[in-house]
């Protein structure tokens, strides 16, 4: 009997610790489930007010500036965002603003095309 009373035991103690372990899943993956909704939310936001800001011509831009340099795009989307919510941006932005806020974002990061050789000797 004393063998049965430890197996009864030994099977609660486990029924018990699978119970524990099936509740922290359901608990990540709950979780993880909500994360990505505020993800979704918060991506849709940002189309919202892109949308709002931009013509239809600066979001063609911007859209195929997104699948060459994704970084760069999110960070003038980013940019763009936050003078919305500021309020400095009264109109839409034309494709002609943008292209020019790129010249203007992008002249700080190159030199131009230049290429400088550093000769040996003063020569």
């Amino acid at each position: 009997m004393s063998y049965e009373a430890n197996y009864s035991e030994e099977d609660e103690e486990l029924k018990a610790l699978l119970a524990k372990k099936r509740a922290e899943l359901e608990r990540l993956l709950k979780s993880e489930e909500e994360e990505r909704a505020r993800a979704i939310q918060e991506e849709i936001a940002r189309e919202t007010i892109l949308r709002s800001i931009l013509t239809e011509e600066a979001r063609e831009r911007l859209a195929r500036i997104k699948l060459a340099r994704p970084d760069f795009a999110r960070a003038i989307e980013d940019q763009l965002i936050l003078l919305a919510r500021s309020g400095r941006i009264t109109e839409p932005i034309t494709d002609e603003q943008l292209k020019e806020m790129l010249k203007r974002l992008t002249s700080g990061r190159r030199r131009g095309g230049e290429i400088l050789f550093k000769r040996k000797g003063g020569v």
